[in-house]
C-alpha cells in the first residue's frame, strides 16, 4: 500500500531445515556460519551459508516467508533422514515448527506473523525514523510438500498452530504430482484446497507439474502464489513456470518469487561454472521477463531459496549473503523501473497477498 516503509520480502527461505540439518543458529550472520563451518563443516552441507538475522536487517529483509520443508526418504537431501509416512512427515515438521516458535520467543526482533495486526506492527519497525535497533523480522510459517499434513482436515490443526501458506508438492506428494514426478492433483489434494480455502490460506504452485497446476489454480478460489519459481524462458525444465502459467497466476492475482539461483538462471548451467559469469543482471532479466509477459510489474517478486539446497558459490556474481538482495532494486532502477514498480517488486506484490490472507 502507499505509505509501507521500503522492505524487502522473501517468500522463500529453509530456515527450520538448515538449523534442524546442520546446526545453524539463524540468529547469527552468514559469515559467523562461515568461519565455523570452514573448520568443522557439518556432512553433506548444502554449500556456503547465506542467510542470518543480522545480515536480513542489515539488507531491510523485512518479512520471510520460512519453510516447513521435509523430503520423502528417496529424495532426502543433505544429511536429513527422509519420512516414509505421512505420520513421520508431520512429526519432522513439528520439529521445523518448533524451530520458529523458539526463535520468536528468545529474539526481540523475530515475530511471527499470524495475523494482520501481527504484519504491521512488523511493518511499522520499519517505518522511516525508526532506529535500526528497532526493526524486526517478521516470519510468516509456510509448509513446502504438504505430505506433513496426515489428512486433508488436519490443516485445521496445522493453520492453528500458525502456518498460513501451503505447497502442495515438493516432488510427488499424497496431494500432488510435483517436480521430477509428474501427475495431476489427486483426490485428498481437490479435499485439501477445499479446506485451506475455508481459512483463506495462501495456496503456493511451486513445484507442482503442468497438469497440477492448472488445476490447483482452476479450482482454488484463496489467494495464490508461485513462492520460488523462475520461468521457463530461462530455465526450461517442468519445476519453473511457461509463459502461460505465468499468466494464468497473474489472472489469479498472484506472485511469483525470482530465485537468485543460477541453475534456475541460465540453460545448462553447471556448478562448474564460475559465479562471475552470471551476473545480476539474469535476475533483471527474470523479473522483466514476467513483466513483459503479463503486463504488469505486480505480479512478480523475490523467493530466494537461498540455502535450499545451494550456496553462496551459486548465486549471481554481485550477491554474498542475503543482505544483498537490495541490490536488485537498484539494478531495476538502472533498468528504467519507476520506484512505485521497484518497491511493489522488492516486497509490495507479496504483501499485498500477505494481507487479502490473513485473519485480523
Amino acid at each position: 500500500m502507499p505509505g509501507d516503509p521500503q522492505i524487502i520480502l522473501d517468500a522463500h527461505e529453509d530456515i527450520a531445515a538448515n538449523t534442524l540439518l546442520f546446526g545453524r543458529d539463524f540468529t547469527e550472520s552468514a559469515y559467523a556460519k562461515r568461519k565455523r563451518e570452514a573448520v568443522n563443516p557439518p556432512p553433506n552441507l548444502w554449500g556456503t551459508a547465506i542467510t542470518g538475522l543480522p545480515d536480513a536487517l542489515l539488507g531491510r529483509v523485512g518479512i520471510i516467508f520460512g519453510t516447513l520443508f521435509v523430503a520423502p526418504a528417496w529424495a532426502a537431501m543433505g544429511g536429513e533422514r527422509g519420512y516414509e509416512t505421512s505420520a513421520e512427515a508431520y512429526k519432522m515438521a513439528l520439529d521445523q515448527i518448533d524451530v520458529y516458535y523458539r526463535l520468536a520467543e528468545t529474539n526481540e526482533r523475530i515475530v511471527l506473523v499470524r495475523t494482520q495486526g501481527e504484519l504491521e506492527s512488523v511493518l511499522a519497525t520499519w517505518a522511516d525514523g525508526v532506529d535500526f535497533e528497532a526493526h524486526k523480522l517478521g516470519l510468516v510459517i509456510s509448509i513446502e510438500g504438504a505430505d506433513s499434513i496426515p489428512e486433508p482436515q488436519a490443516f485445521e490443526e496445522w493453520y492453528e498452530r500458525g502456518v498460513r501458506a501451503v505447497g502442495l508438492a515438493w516432488s510427488e506428494t499424497r496431494y500432488s504430482g510435483g517436480t521430477h514426478r509428474p501427475g495431476p492433483l489427486t483426490g485428498p489434494g481437490r479435499e485439501l484446497l477445499e479446506v485451506m480455502e475455508s481459512f483463506n490460506a495462501i495456496l503456493d504452485v511451486s513445484h507442482t507439474t503442468d497438469e497440477s497446476f492448472y488445476e490447483a489454480i482452476e479450482r482454488y478460489g484463496g489467494p495464490v502464489i508461485a513462492s520460488h519459481s523462475n520461468p521457463r524462458h530461462f530455465c526450461d525444465t517442468e519445476r519453473h513456470l511457461s509463459d502461460d502459467m505465468i499468466r494464468r497466476l497473474a489472472e489469479r492475482g498472484g506472485v511469483m518469487g525470482i530465485v537468485p539461483y543460477n541453475a534456475f538462471l541460465k540453460n545448462g548451467y553447471t556448478s562448474a561454472e564460475k559465479k562471475a559469469k552470471t551476473p545480476l543482471s539474469v535476475v533483471v532479466a527474470a523479473i522483466d521477463h514476467v513483466c513483459q509477459v503479463t503486463g504488469s510489474a505486480q505480479h512478480v517478486g523475490i523467493g530466494s531459496d537461498f540455502d535450499g539446497g545451494f550456496g553462496a558459490e551459486n548465486i549471481p556474481a554481485e550477491l554474498d549473503t542475503v543482505a544483498d538482495l537490495r541490490l536488485i532494486g537498484k539494478a531495476l532502477a538502472g533498468h528504467g523501473y519507476n520506484a512505485a514498480d521497484i518497491s511493489g517488486i522488492m516486497g509490495g506484490n507479496f504483501l499485498r497477498i500477505l494481507r487479502a490472507s490473513l485473519p485480523r
